[in-house]
């Protein structure tokens, strides 16, 4: 059960740093946004600390996803993903067919 915890810790690391370096803030400005020691994100990052459930909403606040957009592995710009989604909600059938056409060329590559 011990390496399974590591590795949860590493993924929600790298996860944290990615989303956190995407939104072009610092580990020290996020962790003061969030009301903590200037520390406490760079501590988290570093596999040295994991946030409570309370922080852990409010990192997601702060990077301005939901949590479940956060453990969502597969994708790499929630926030893009998310507004692309409600964009694309407001399309006609026809223009939703050209797009997937588009994406799924794209998708080959």
């Amino acid at each position: 059960m011990k390496n399974r915890d590591v590795v949860y810790e590493e993924v929600f690391a790298l996860r944290l740093a990615r989303l956190r370096s995407q939104k072009g803030v610092s580990a020290r400005d996020m962790s003061l946004s969030i009301g903590q020691n200037p520390n406490y994100i760079n501590l988290i990052e570093n596999g040295r600390a994991l946030p409570s459930m309370t922080v852990f909403f409010y990192i997601c606040e702060f990077l301005n996803i939901t949590p479940s957009e956060f453990f969502d592995l597969d994708s790499s710009d929630p926030v893009a993903l998310r507004e692309l989604t409600e964009k694309l909600k407001k399309l006609s059938p026809e223009y939703l067919k050209h797009i997937e056409a588009i994406v799924d060329g794209l998708a080959e590559r």
